[in-house]
């Protein structure tokens, strides 16, 4: 499951929790699971070219958009973007490298079910990008191996998790 932009997909891919994520999430398979929250799960994203760059997922697969949810979930999911936008903030800016600021969005144009996308914005970015949609970045970007998540984004995924638990605690 690339939570980024639509690819082909590889047959590997398309099986596991790359293939459902929501469904590995529930079953406790989905290793980009960062935290269960009331709405969904947050996860780090599987590109990183963008550090922490994350996404919670809707815990219905079922569910295409925010009006597809109760009233009440509504709410809730709303609380869990923000919950995760600010997290990702935090964990960012304290690990320094220009974090500029955190963009939200829930889109919903190639994946169906509901779900917000967090994007960390940095100083360090193309200066023809920087104050861009991330749609714009190039294909090979999102496609790269050098910004697939890997062991060297450990630090930044127990720090996002860490400021979510903190400010759950903060309720």
């Amino acid at each position: 499951m690339n939570y980024a932009k639509e690819t082909t997909l590889t047959p590997a891919e398309t099986t596991g929790w790359r293939g459902d994520g929501i469904g590995s999430a529930l079953r406790g398979e989905n290793p980009t699971v960062l935290r269960r929250l009331e709405a969904g799960f947050a996860v780090i994203g599987d590109t990183q070219f963008l550090p922490g760059y994350s996404v919670l997922l809707v815990d219905d697969p079922g569910v295409q958009s925010l009006t597809g949810l109760p009233r009440q979930h509504q709410r809730r999911f709303w609380e869990g973007m923000d919950r995760l936008g600010e997290a990702v903030e935090l964990a960012c800016r304290s690990a320094g490298a220009a974090f500029r600021r955190v963009n939200l969005e829930i889109l919903g144009n190639a994946d169906p079910y509901l779900h917000a996308h967090i994007w960390p914005r940095y100083d360090w970015e193309p200066a023809e990008l920087v104050h861009r949609p991330v749609w714009l970045y190039p294909h090979e970007r999102w496609t790269d191996q050098q910004h697939a998540l890997g062991s060297r984004h450990e630090a930044l995924r127990c720090a996002i998790g860490t400021e979510l638990d903190r400010l759950a605690d903060d309720e």
